[in-house]
């Protein structure tokens, strides 16, 4: 099968799951999530594979073992390349896609903290953030609320060093082209943008 677009169906459908999350509504509309979501996602998954590694398309099963929130089903349908360590998202928002690093243990923490304070690193890696933010990324990760112990206060990239994980994104939502084709080639076109700080993170962090 080869990859024509995500159907609005699939945001239609994560509408409705959002107002009704139950097994009865997911037994009902499953023949709508096979063919609206998980279908054209694993054909886009499988044409860029060559270029980006193997997918993971991720359960549509909650776990609620711990959780407070019982409703049994996502109300999204990501899809990760590990490889390349980019992303992409369909919900009833439409179109997320992102790429960087979102869980880090305390050695990749501790390196991207040492890369940010280095004088040659740090700069660059503060560059790339700005021009990404020019070209319409967003900027995000999980960040302490101060400063870690060990750098100075008035650190000229003080901002920077706060973050524990780093990643950039873009919220498409529902454009023209994405029941198209062409929606293959606007999501590569962000993980490019990405390009720079992917590379920065795997010099210095991962």
């Amino acid at each position: 099968m080869s990859f024509t677009g995500i159907p609005l169906a699939a945001l239609d459908f994560y509408e409705d799951l959002e107002n009704d999350n139950s097994k009865p509504f997911w037994t009902a509309n499953k023949e709508i999530y096979d063919e609206s979501v998980r279908a054209p996602l694993l054909a886009l998954a499988a044409e860029l594979a060559a270029e980006f590694g193997a997918a993971k398309l991720f359960r549509p099963f909650r776990d609620v073992r711990f959780a407070k929130d019982k409703t049994p089903y996502k109300t999204q349908q990501g899809v990760y390349f590990a490889e390349s360590r980019v992303y992409l998202q369909v919900s009833a928002a439409g179109l997320f896609v992102g790429a960087g690093v979102w869980q880090t243990s305390p050695e990749q923490v501790a390196r991207l903290r040492r890369a940010v304070d280095d004088e040659r690193h740090g700069p660059a890696l503060a560059q790339i953030l700005t021009t990404a933010k020019q070209r319409g990324l967003v900027i995000a990760g999980e960040q302490l609320t101060r400063v870690p112990s060990g750098f100075a206060k008035d650190h000229p990239r003080a901002d920077l060093l706060t973050y524990k994980s780093l990643t950039a994104h873009r919220d498409l939502g529902a454009p023209d082209w994405l029941p198209t084709p062409a929606a293959k080639a606007e999501i590569v076109d962000v993980w490019r943008q990405a390009d720079p700080l992917l590379k920065w993170l795997s010099d210095y962090v991962v």
